[in-house]
């Protein structure tokens, strides 16, 4: 049953609030969370020819073999698990027309974190919601 005009303006409103309020969020909602089936064939290789070379290495005296089929395991196993990395664009808000505008003050500086890494990111937390707070006035 397809949606009337009234409840097909309420979704795209909904998914422009969702968008503007956090662009993250709704780009991983959009993906299709599809993964090649080449990725699932590269790394079914790499497990079954690390399988080998453990065996290898254990019926061998040659250690080293059983290492690095061990290791070529642990990779294949982590390739087919480990989703994709994707170039991710400038963070910003989408307007009423589904433009995208640059985040308020320019640009946002990363930081490097560090041996600071857990003061980093509470400060990070602070300063998102200092920028919630104000945007909520």
């Amino acid at each position: 049953m397809p949606l009337s005009e009234y409840e097909q303006r309420v979704l795209e409103q909904m998914e422009r609030a969702l968008t503007s309020d956090d662009p993250r969020l709704a780009n991983t909602l959009q993906s299709t969370g599809r993964r090649s089936v080449l990725r699932y064939v590269l790394a079914g290789v790499g497990v079954v020819v690390g399988l080998l070379l453990l065996v290898i290495g254990v019926a061998s005296p040659n250690t080293l073999v059983g290492v690095i089929g061990f290791v070529l395991m642990f990779a294949g196993v982590v390739f087919a698990v480990a989703a994709p990395r994707r170039k991710s664009g400038p963070a910003g808000v989408v307007d009423g027309d589904g433009n995208v505008n640059a985040p308020k003050g320019g640009a946002r500086k990363r930081r490097s974190s560090g041996p600071g890494g857990w003061s980093g990111f509470l400060t990070r937390l602070e300063e998102r919601w200092d920028r919630r707070r104000d945007e909520g006035r």
